[in-house]
């Protein structure tokens, strides 16, 4: 099955050599989105400000990938302080809606610079 690399300028620059995306078949992994503006500059604000940054940029490259975050099967959130899980997943709902809603896991773990960061799969078959 052939693979097809997405990256867009309407989200945070990759921070390293990889795609903001990946389609392969009906699947489409997202690299982890930071809370950063398309131009790099890093969203250093409260949390809730990083955390919807970072979800802008998770939306911005599933719709350069021809998708959108409700086709998400699997999400996963990297915190930095799992204190702010309550207000995370406040925030999260906003994003991610509907009844058939992906599956999720939310790890504490050290990040470097962020607070936040969110990766997904999707799924665009039939």
């Amino acid at each position: 099955m052939p693979k097809r690399a997405i990256t867009t300028d309407t989200a945070a620059p990759a921070g390293g050599p990889y795609s903001h995306a990946v389609v392969a078949g009906d699947t489409i992994y997202l690299a982890g989105a930071i809370p950063a503006l398309p131009d790099g500059t890093r969203v250093t604000g409260t949390f809730a400000e990083q955390a919807h940054a970072a979800f802008k940029n998770l939306a911005a490259v599933a719709e350069a990938a021809g998708s959108s975050l409700d086709d998400a099967v699997k999400i996963g959130v990297y915190l930095r302080d799992f204190a702010d899980f309550p207000e995370m997943n406040k925030i999260y709902a906003e994003y991610i809606t509907g009844t058939d809603l992906p599956v999720r896991t939310t790890i504490p773990v050290a990040l470097v610079g962020f607070d936040i960061e969110i990766d997904a799969v999707l799924y665009t078959g039939p």
